[in-house]
């Protein structure tokens, strides 16, 4: 049996990657003033920091139309017998929801949809993991099992340049753990339960950074073979200089760049940096 892998756009998976390993990507979209543009399609990371340098308001954000994931998967049913649809977590966005929905109405494929509980990369890997067993033969119990054993040992933190974006959209849990001393803490934050709360409260960012690493240390540390990547919000010569840090120090494992896109920009802010990581 043939199996798609489907996913949002905010795994931020490169368009040549997702040709190459036959994943389909259903865009969510940013929103300014009245101008909607479909992140990886009609505007680029770069374009959108820039234009929200520009603009006097915050963008808003929006989720897919069900209509257009089953239209998708319509087009799917065609060549493929299932179909896996990996989203961003399911508490930060209703995009999990509107694909579950959008599977239910199906006749001609059977869809399961998974919830990464996450976002970015770190979501992306999944996505990956699932293309690359879909290219094995493999069924979707096979791969859903072998995601669900991934989220074991995924680990993703960040730190935010300003708590304020994520506060005003309402994606930051926990919030009164923090509010109040915004200017004088770099927090590091996760997902848990499929939200995004506090993990630790760190004073400058440079500590911050160093919290990540020792985080990172605690698994690579054992000898574990590691895939990895730093995530970052329009800071690419500092997700460069962290990955040459820690390919020096962990040769077994594999670390690459990832960016944070337009949607999940909007809430995170420019300047963001994340790292994330999974034991293969």
């Amino acid at each position: 049996m043939r199996v798609a892998v489907i996913t949002d756009s905010t795994s931020y998976i490169p368009e040549s990657t997702r040709q190459e390993l036959d994943i389909h990507m259903i865009p969510l979209s940013v929103v300014f003033d009245s101008e909607s543009f479909r992140e990886e399609i009609d505007i680029s990371t770069e374009d959108f920091y820039q234009k929200v340098r520009e603009s006097e308001q915050l963008p808003k954000t929006s989720q897919p139309a069900i209509g257009e994931m089953t239209d998708k998967l319509t087009q799917l049913a065609a060549e493929y017998d299932q179909a896996i649809f990996i989203t961003l977590s399911s508490g930060i966005s209703g995009t999990y929801q509107s694909a579950v929905s959008a599977g239910a109405a199906m006749e001609d494929i059977e869809v399961v949809t998974f919830d990464s509980e996450i976002s970015c990369l770190a979501q992306g890997f999944y996505v990956l993991e699932a293309a690359r067993l879909a290219k094995q033969g493999q069924d979707i119990q096979a791969m859903v099992a072998r995601l669900e054993q991934m989220k074991k040992s995924l680990r993703a933190y960040f730190m935010v340049d300003d708590l304020n974006n994520l506060h005003r959209g309402g994606r930051l849990n926990g919030a009164q753990a923090i509010l109040g001393s915004m200017l004088q803490v770099k927090p590091i934050l996760h997902f848990e339960n499929t939200k995004i709360v506090p993990f630790e409260k760190i004073r400058t960012k440079k500590k911050a950074v160093k919290r990540m690493l020792d985080l990172f240390d605690e698994d690579a540390r054992t000898g574990a073979v590691i895939e990895a990547s730093v995530i970052h919000a329009n800071r690419k010569d500092e997700a460069e200089a962290l990955r040459q840090q820690l390919m020096e120090q962990y040769p077994h494992a594999t670390i690459t760049i990832s960016y944070v896109g337009p949607v999940i920009g909007t809430h995170l802010g420019e300047g963001a940096i994340g790292l994330t990581w999974y034991q293969k």
